[in-house]
């Protein structure tokens, strides 16, 4: 699975982005993706996504419906 970003709930703060250890997120047109092929959802290195962990928005990353 991957992880997904919320456009509407997403403030583009950015906190996110130095967070994530494969950099599969990036900024597209002014709002922040991840990229479903390089999401690993932290798997094997963390506990759980760091880029829910850091998002100051509740709900805002979520995981990709498959």
């Amino acid at each position: 699975m991957a992880m997904k970003i919320n456009a509407d709930l997403c403030t583009a703060c950015g906190d996110c982005e130095p967070e994530c250890p494969t950099a599969s997120i990036s900024v597209k047109k002014g709002l922040y993706v991840i990229s479903a092929s390089g999401c690993t959802e932290c798997d094997g290195e963390y506990d759980k996504p760091q880029c829910v962990k850091v998002c100051p928005i509740k709900g805002c990353i979520t995981q990709l419906a498959a």
